[in-house]
């Protein structure tokens, strides 16, 4: 495989212009994203132990790299290399974790959204909506949870309670909302967008979907 392709596959991005086809792309930047969170979630079991929800997400995506790999078959795609291993460097504090689970995410669920987009192939796609339904129903609630009973603990005088709330706010940490629209989510930028945000009144599948929607909606209005 050629040396370019590293830059798809870290960028997450379809390039119309490579030479491989677009299904190769998509299902090559899929499972190596997937072989990521493996290896992320199992490097903090082995520092903090086995914790949850990372033992459980850890195990889910096994099953989500290896539900793709009978595509990577049957389109005669090479599978990309799971060098995660060597990449990974895992957070200090459990929380920060739980707050990397919650980018890592929200990252995914925005890959699949340009994956989808660019597949046509009908078995790619609704494998790519199925993996992308897991981390939105499940694994964003599950570090979602985590982050909020801890900021629960810090943040219990004021709140922001809705998106529209959010909104208000923006102007008062711009640079870092045009950092996190752009696509550059990480776990320490998301730490200061909590602190800012105060977000212990929100709850449920609130949490993961206000957060999504508020970095959708600033990404508009500023578009």
């Amino acid at each position: 495989m050629v040396n370019y392709d590293e830059d798809i596959l870290i960028s997450q991005k379809v390039d119309v212009n490579s030479e491989q086809t677009i299904e190769a792309q998509v299902l090559r930047i899929a499972v190596y994203d997937e072989f990521k969170a493996y290896e992320t979630y199992s490097k903090i079991i082995e520092k903090f132990g086995a914790i949850h929800p990372f033992v459980n997400i850890k195990e889910a995506e096994a099953v989500h790299y290896s539900a793709l790999m009978p595509l990577l078959q049957k389109y005669n795609v090479e599978v990309p290399v799971n060098d995660w291993a060597l990449k990974v460097q895992v957070p200090k504090t459990y929380i920060e974790c739980c707050e990397l689970g919650v980018a890592s995410e929200i990252n995914n669920i925005a890959m699949y959204d340009h994956l989808i987009l660019h597949t046509t192939q009908s078995d790619i796609k609704d494998t790519l909506y199925k993996l992308q339904a897991a981390s939105y129903n499940n694994h964003l609630p599950a570090f979602r949870k985590c982050v909020l009973n801890h900021y629960n603990g810090i943040n219990q005088g004021s709140s922001l309670n809705s998106v529209e709330d959010m909104m208000s706010k923006a102007s008062e940490y711009q640079m870092l909302l045009e950092d996190i629209a752009s696509g550059n989510m990480d776990q320490n930028k998301l730490t200061e967008l909590f602190s800012k945000l105060n977000i212990s009144m929100i709850s449920g599948a609130g949490l993961g979907a206000a957060l999504v929607a508020f970095i959708n909606n600033y990404q508009e209005n500023k578009e």
